[in-house]
């Protein structure tokens, strides 16, 4: 299946059903510290409740739609980074991400999102991409931000977290920006 090497020891790689149970043992491992950001965590209490969303995944992919990519680090599974759709007629498309708690302040994150910036810039033909963080969730606005987004507002009531809405800050990037 597609793997992409971005260096020695990070690669992204298309999930398949044979990955369910490594994902599933990643998120229930990280389970409180991902809900505090992530509405779908409590969806996802076994490891077949992952075999549909890869479906998802892999069909996202094969219409040419980005894709979802589980973020290998040292050859381990330690989260996710993809698009969340490419809008063509607009040349854009968002990024979403998420990493393991213990796998955090190595530079995982920051070097994944900017392999996938680099392809929707060169190699999709995009001219923007956005990245949309809960305001308070620091280590995920960190991402844009050292990358060099802009950060456009504040969505208020952006998403809502099993009681409650939160707002998020909403970060881009222009390919003329991009290095």
């Amino acid at each position: 299946m597609f793997t992409q090497y971005i260096n020695d020891d990070i690669s992204l790689k298309l999930l398949e059903k044979q990955d369910a149970q490594e994902l599933f043992i990643l998120v229930d491992k990280n389970r409180n510290y991902l809900k505090q950001w992530l509405p779908w965590v409590d969806n996802m209490k076994q490891e077949e409740d992952y075999e549909p969303v890869i479906d998802m995944w892999l069909n996202q992919f094969s219409s040419h739609n980005g894709f979802q990519a589980g973020i290998l680090y040292k050859g381990e599974l330690t989260g996710m980074v993809g698009f969340h759709g490419i809008d063509r007629a607009n040349k854009k498309t968002s990024i979403g991400y998420w990493l393991g708690e213990s796998y955090q302040g190595n530079g995982i994150m920051t070097i994944a999102v900017k392999a996938l910036i680099d392809q929707a810039f060169h190699e999709y033909g995009l001219n923007r991409v956005e990245i949309q963080c809960g305001v308070d969730n620091n280590k995920s606005r960190k991402i844009p931000e050292r990358l060099g987004f802009k950060q456009d507002g504040v969505v208020r009531d952006a998403e809502y977290l099993y009681d409650h809405f939160h707002d998020c800050v909403l970060y881009s990037m222009l390919a003329k920006e991009w290095e």
